[in-house]
């Protein structure tokens, strides 16, 4: 088992999209998204997944949605720190990864 922690970063995306998608969406399209999150986290906790590599190292990217990507980085076969979600419209150059 992996400890995933979320750095200040990441917990600020999660709660602005869970925002915008009550505001947008509605409470079940948040909770499908909270769930998904969930999802991904207890994959990334037991070990026995990893997603896509990028091309720095040790992080790696979970697409969520067509919307939004989840980036986080590796620390050995310790941890995984949840780094941002990112909306996959934005420009990737300045995101802050």
């Amino acid at each position: 088992m992996r400890t995933v922690f979320w750095n200040r970063l990441a917990e600020s995306d999660y709660f602005q999209i869970i925002d915008y998608i009550l505001l947008n969406w509605g409470e079940s399209s948040a909770q499908n998204f909270i769930d998904q999150v969930d999802k991904i986290e207890s994959m990334l906790e037991s070990g026995n997944v990893d997603f896509e590599a990028t091309n720095r190292k040790n992080i790696r990217r979970c697409v969520l949605s067509k919307q939004v990507t989840l980036y986080y980085k590796i620390f050995g076969r310790k941890s995984v720190e949840l780094l941002r979600f990112i909306n996959n419209y934005q420009d990737k150059r300045k995101m802050n990864i």
